[in-house]
């Protein structure tokens, strides 16, 4: 296998620019642009231009479902290195815009008095400029009469400025800036105007004729006699393609941009084509937290001192009563964790002291107990009900009457009167067995039961009566 073409020293430092730029990117401001709640479809649509004037740096395929609250989407931002929110709402009067800083705010919110989408404002011109190379870096920000007016307005400028990165103005590649953002305040009716630009760069001090060549688009020449006549006059082209330049967007060029006849030194012409969205913004409130917080301004309602003051002390008293019903929350469950340590204490001890302490009487069912030895703790209330029946019926119980007495002990009766009970039943009739012959050999079930029968009258202390011959 043959070696790479980059030595060691260009691996290093192309490990390394990747790193820069990686941090320099992280460095960047993120946001996420989304709506809440039953905006409608007007709304959404606003909010995916917005998500456009915000690319590169933003979420472009974010997904925000009916189920996910903000603080959801603030658990996520932080990961992400998200900075900024951009929140659009409806309700039933009004479309409102919030712009979050994050983590600890502040909070902006805007009331949308109208809005155009991209769509409409494309329609609406006659020749647009937009493709996809404008949205591959941020938009330049251009902040107009954002003067000495108060605090809120100072920081209102602040927010937007931190909405993009930053610009050197003396390392900056103009091949980059191919979009622009302005936002305007009026301060006599305090509103906002946003507005977004795609920009373009032609130079100045040639034909109308020269510059359709330098741009590959041939005239019609057929009523010419010379090109010189289309070089000097522009004769042949329309009214239309005659766009009008002055000392409003003539600038010289401190490098060269990109198209024919943009060389550095040289004077060239910046021309602005709208492609949306438009917005005229009005700012209502001025929230210290993310969403939630002390009100630091708002447009409509003003308060005294003594106000603030009762607001500020109501709000203490709130978070000292939720600090103290977290203390005690803490607090009980500490006691009910000791409480069931030493109930699971006292528990094993009990146990052990139960298994330690077991005889034959404990009522206690040990089902260790092997089968064959299960008869032997039972109680004696089975063998007198057993007894109980034989004295008053005078006939020996069922195997499935008493199961457990029957097999513990023989009855206390002649042998075979169970046979002769069960044979004197109606319906069997008579016993039809033929005689038993004198000398025969007993079964071996019946030695058997006689034994066990002989066994319990010497435990009970009776004499077994003879067997009788059949």
């Amino acid at each position: 296998m043959g070696q790479s073409g980059r030595s060691r020293h260009q691996k290093r430092a192309r490990a390394q620019a990747q790193l820069h730029n990686l941090e320099a990117y992280a460095a960047q401001p993120h946001s996420f642009v989304f709506a809440r709640g039953r905006a409608g479809r007007g709304v959404r649509q606003l909010s995916l231009d917005l998500r456009r004037v915000m690319e590169p740096l933003t979420a472009t395929r974010l997904q925000i479902r009916k189920k996910n609250t903000l603080k959801d989407c603030v658990a996520v931002a932080g990961p992400l290195g998200v900075t900024h929110f951009l929140i659009l709402s409806k309700t039933e009067t009004n479309i409102y815009f919030k712009l979050m800083r994050l983590p600890g705010g502040p909070t902006l919110t805007f009331r949308i008095n109208k809005y155009t989408l991209v769509r409409d404002v494309v329609s609406s011109l006659r020749r647009h400029r937009m493709h996809e190379q404008q949205f591959a870096h941020p938009p330049l920000l251009v902040l107009n009469s954002f003067g000495p007016h108060g605090m809120h307005v100072k920081l209102m400028a602040t927010m937007f400025q931190n909405l993009f990165p930053s610009i050197n103005v003396h390392k900056v590649n103009l091949n980059t800036i191919k979009r622009c953002l302005l936002i305007n305040y009026n301060p006599d009716s305090q509103e906002l105007d946003f507005r977004h630009y795609s920009i373009k760069v032609v130079p100045v001090g040639a034909s109308r004729g020269m510059k359709k060549l330098l741009q590959e688009k041939f005239p019609n020449m057929s009523r010419l006699q010379d090109i010189s006549e289309l070089l000097a006059t522009g004769t042949g082209l329309s009214e239309s393609e005659a766009e009008p330049d002055g000392e409003h967007n003539i600038t010289e060029l401190a490098q060269a941009v990109a198209g024919r006849g943009n060389m550095r030194a040289q004077q060239s012409a910046v021309r602005l084509t709208e492609i949306g969205p438009r917005m005229t913004l009005q700012l209502i409130k001025i929230q210290e937290g993310v969403g939630e917080g002390n009100v630091l301004f708002h447009s409509f309602v003003h308060k005294t001192e003594e106000e603030l003051q009762a607001i500020l002390a109501a709000k203490e008293e709130k978070l000292r009563l939720k600090a103290q019903r977290q203390d005690q929350q803490a607090q009980n469950v500490q006691r009910k964790r000791e409480q069931r340590e030493a109930h699971k204490k006292k528990s094993l001890a009990g146990m052990k002291r139960a298994r330690a302490g077991a005889d034959g009487d404990s009522d206690a069912e040990d089902p260790g107990v092997p089968p064959e030895t299960e008869g032997a703790g039972q109680p004696e209330e089975e063998e007198d009900e057993a007894e109980y029946f034989r004295q008053a019926v005078g006939e020996e119980p069922d195997e499935d009457m008493f199961p457990k007495a029957a097999k513990r002990r023989r009855p206390a009766g002649p042998p075979g009167k169970k046979q002769q009970g069960k044979a004197r039943r109606p319906g069997q009739g008579t016993d039809s067995r033929p005689p038993k012959a004198k000398g025969s050999r007993p079964q071996r079930g019946q030695t058997k039961l006689g034994r066990r029968g002989a066994a319990w009258d010497r435990r009970r202390g009776q004499a077994r009566p003879p067997k009788k011959a059949v």
